[in-house]
């Protein structure tokens, strides 16, 4: 270990996965390491695996240690997600009840009544999502379901802060989680929602500080425990997708923008776009980025989706396929028509399928320009206006990016060059007022597909005209 050379940690919780980070003072990630998130299907419904979690991060954080002297500690999870915790308990995990898997259809079934309780969407700008998307409706649903364990709760805390508690002690919210699609902001009035107070719970919200509030050192149990650096400390976190927004607002100045944050979730963040060119019915809403503004959003579960639509036409995420196997699938007229996810996205709800047999083309083809079309028609829904910047699982797929540049006439279509996009911003937050951001950006190339126009205004005339089911 380098004694004069210090690092800070990120650790990013996403949906598929748990990575961390080690970034150098220039936020490029020197060490990195992951673990599959699996959901606890045992118990009273779904839930994260909150032990597996921090016994893989204890791990390892010691296994880092003896190689990188680390003095900050930063944090990056996904939305729709918060701990109910007893500040007093004596367990470790603090919990009063597991934290519920966001993807539990349960909470939506069992709670139809929400509907007439949540705030309108011009309040929260928050659209009514499937099973518990919604994190107001998860806690309507605990609270019902569970009023015993209910009353036990002092503190509601973020997914991202309920790990600042873990490690610190320290009880703070922050507002890109509390503002994502979670029906407990009024965009409107700046404030808590109406729902909050029917709930009774703003007193057990702490207080809200920004994401790069530094949240004190980590317990001094932990620091000896991991290895740490003595002066380790803790940052506030932020939202995973916030976390990309981030860096382009930090250096795009007045220019318009949109960035394409792709992972299990693709979600397009534009900025510049006027709210009230959202729609609730084609999951778009209103995110609210680390410096409290509001972000015109629409989303879909692009990772999902696509190894869906790959496993059903008999190909495996990795497959190698070309251009020409893109063209196959337009000259064949083979679609692949939403919704693979259940019920999130423009279309969401739609029964999902093939207008025709898939043995002529390749699958990964199909879900690649599947992919592409969505993004296109989001972009259209928005209004967005600049350039486009791809961040995330979706860089591994250039003929993906290559599709949606042909698609937005071959301009604008920007590809990141750092695939950690989301974790250096999230390393950002603790250098705050010292962040010199730079990103590495390049030009998309572009297909030069036949009839792609075709396809695609055949493409939307199929997947807007089928029905809903939800």
């Amino acid at each position: 270990m380098t004694e004069m050379t210090l690092y800070s940690l990120v650790i990013d919780i996403g949906k598929t996965h748990v990575k961390l980070h080690v970034l150098d003072k220039k936020y490029n990630s020197v060490f990195s390491k992951q673990m599959k998130n699996t959901v606890v299907k045992e118990g009273h419904f779904p839930s994260i695996n909150t032990s597996e979690i921090w016994g893989w991060l204890i791990a390892g954080i010691k296994e880092i240690t003896p190689i990188y002297r680390v003095n900050a500690i930063n944090i990056t999870t996904h939305g729709a997600t918060a701990a109910l915790i007893d500040r007093n308990s004596i367990g470790t995990d603090g919990l009063v009840l597991p934290i519920l898997d966001y993807e539990y259809p349960g909470v939506y079934e069992q709670s139809p009544e929400y509907e007439s309780i949540r705030p309108s969407f011009n309040e929260t700008f928050s659209p009514s999502l499937p099973a518990g998307l919604n994190l107001g409706r998860q806690l309507y649903w605990l609270k019902a379901k569970f009023p015993n364990e209910f009353a036990k709760v002092t503190d509601i805390l973020m997914y991202p802060q309920y790990w600042v508690w873990r490690f610190t002690g320290q009880r703070v919210n922050e507002i890109t989680s509390l503002g994502c699609h979670t029906d407990l902001w009024s965009i409107k009035s700046n404030t808590y929602s109406s729902l909050v107070d029917y709930l009774g719970c703003e007193k057990l919200l702490p207080d809200i500080k920004p994401a790069w509030f530094n949240c004190g050192k980590v317990s001094s149990s932990l620091i000896a425990e991991l290895g740490l650096d003595p002066q380790c400390h803790f940052f506030n976190g932020i939202h995973d997708s916030n976390a990309s927004f981030l860096r382009y607002k930090l250096t795009q100045n007045k220019a318009p923008f949109t960035v394409v944050s792709t992972g299990t979730w693709t979600i397009l963040m534009s900025s510049q776009v006027p709210l009230s060119n959202l729609d609730a019915d084609k999951d778009m809403l209103a995110n609210i980025d680390a410096m409290q503004q509001p972000i015109a959003c629409a989303r879909f579960m692009g990772g999902r989706e696509f190894e869906a639509i790959c496993e059903r036409a008999g190909s495996w995420l990795g497959e190698q396929f070309n251009v020409d196997d893109i063209q196959n699938v337009i000259d064949q007229q083979v679609f692949a028509l939403p919704d693979f996810s259940n019920g999130s996205g423009p279309f969401g709800g739609a029964m999902c399928g093939f207008t025709t047999n898939t043995d002529k083309v390749s699958g990964i083809a199909l879900a690649t320009i599947y992919s592409a079309l969505m993004i296109d028609y989001q972009l259209d829904m928005l209004g967005a206006k600049g350039d486009i910047f791809i961040e995330g699982a979706f860089l591994k797929n250039p003929l993906l990016c290559a599709v949606l540049n042909q698609l937005r006439d071959n301009n604008k279509v920007i590809l990141s060059k750092d695939s950690t996009g989301t974790v250096q911003g999230a390393g950002y937050l603790s250098d705050w007022g010292n962040v010199q951001c730079e990103i590495e950006c390049e030009p998309s190339s572009t297909t030069e597909l036949s009839n792609l126009s075709g396809y695609k205004k055949q493409w939307r005339e199929y997947a807007e005209s089928r029905s809903t089911v939800l």
